[in-house]
């Protein structure tokens, strides 16, 4: 690929950030007009934002279904290849209501043979080891789209992580990959909307993804207070999603999955609810939407993890979530949080005349963020 162009985020046509205090659920054209709501409206000090976060998690946990118990963590790791510089075992782990998610657990090589006296005499290990939870995008690849060897271009962070020490799991999202409804494409969760017509896909992930931290956790390789999150689109918006209500993720990575719905085009709004892509997000949005009116703001959700470290990346070229300088209105609000709570180093946000996408140097830029936070020394 070509060099990316670095460039502003807003502009002096871009609506400002509305600072004033509004109630939900949103107006949109409201927000359209005046601005994108700032997390800081009516906060002037830590002790009242975290008062306003509280607000802003009921109202998400609320729109989004809840999140139900999970049983304890219980995993089969069903086969193993050895690959030059790690072992990739797939694994499957139980989750709530029954349900299973296979997924891709990546284990250096390094790591193996440093502790290869402590695993095979059953023995604590001499460390434990940071690691990353990769979530993968929009396809019907799933798991082996991120963590294969013949994964998609751009999108093998998962091996790429591996490659540099990090223990990575790699898990397949509901509709993708080996847990695409029989009989149907990927991405289709008409069974599960007729099976939990309550609760939300959203939800469904989160869940799935809040097993795979505790999976992490419990893994006697792993240092349960060394884990991360990394994604794109999909994935991105999911990572920042799981950081909003589990804090020990520790450090993330978004690439390409925040879209706000202030300033979003007509056609871009229908993504989160019922639409001809059989996929959806928050089946109450669907009706919100034909009234004109929002639960939140995604900026809100970003904040939620405040002040844990966030590293972001959006292209104006992005063809999926075109309103780069919303996006850029999102990224400015959540980093002034960070500043007012002390933390602004924690919060960056780059963007680039790129398209959808992960390029090289911008991988490496949240790699080497990752390391920074995780305390891996980078190869």
């Amino acid at each position: 690929m070509g060099s990316l162009t670095f460039i502003p985020m807003v502009s002096a046509s871009t609506p400002a950030i509305n600072h004033e205090p509004q109630s939900r659920p949103y107006e949109l054209a409201e927000l359209n007009e005046h601005g994108l709501p700032s997390v800081l409206a009516g906060v002037k000090t830590p002790e009242q934002w975290y008062a306003k976060r509280d607000e802003i998690l009921q109202v998400w946990l609320d729109y989004i279904g809840g999140l139900p118990e999970l049983p304890p963590v219980k995993y089969e790791v069903v086969s193993e290849v050895r690959l030059a510089d790690h072992v990739r075992q797939k694994v499957v782990y139980e989750t709530a209501y029954g349900d299973t998610v296979p997924a891709y657990l990546l284990i250096p090589t390094a790591i193996l043979e440093a502790e290869a006296d402590a695993l095979a005499n059953g023995d604590a290990p001499s460390r434990r080891y940071p690691a990353v939870l990769a979530l993968h995008p929009t396809n019907a690849e799933g798991k082996d789209s991120v963590a294969t060897p013949e994964g998609r271009k751009n999108r093998t962070y998962g091996i790429e992580l591996a490659q540099r020490g990090y223990i990575v799991l790699a898990p397949d999202a509901m509709t993708s990959g080996e847990r695409i409804f029989p009989g149907l494409q990927y991405f289709n969760s008409g069974p599960f909307e007729e099976q939990h017509p309550e609760w939300s896909t959203v939800a469904k992930n989160l869940i799935d993804h809040i097993q795979a931290m505790n999976l992490l956790a419990q893994h006697p390789l792993v240092d349960g207070e060394s884990i991360g999150a990394i994604g794109h689109s999909f994935g991105a918006y999911n990572a920042y999603f799981l950081a909003s209500v589990d804090d020990r993720v520790k450090v993330l990575v978004s690439s390409c999955g925040v879209s706000p719905f202030t300033g979003a085009p007509e056609m871009l709004l229908d993504h989160w609810g019922k639409r001809d892509w059989p996929y959806t997000h928050l089946p109450r949005y669907t009706e919100d939407m034909k009234r004109g009116i929002v639960p939140f703001e995604f900026n809100e959700i970003m904040a939620l993890a405040a002040p844990t470290p966030q590293f972001y990346y959006a292209g104006q070229s992005d063809h999926i979530f075109p309103h780069w300088q919303y996006v850029g209105l999102a990224f400015q609000d959540v980093h002034d949080l960070y500043a007012l709570l002390g933390e602004p180093e924690n919060f960056v946000a780059l963007m680039s005349d790129g398209g959808h996408d992960f390029p090289p140097p911008i991988r490496e830029m949240a790699y080497q963020y990752l390391d920074k936070y995780l305390r891996v020394e980078a190869k």
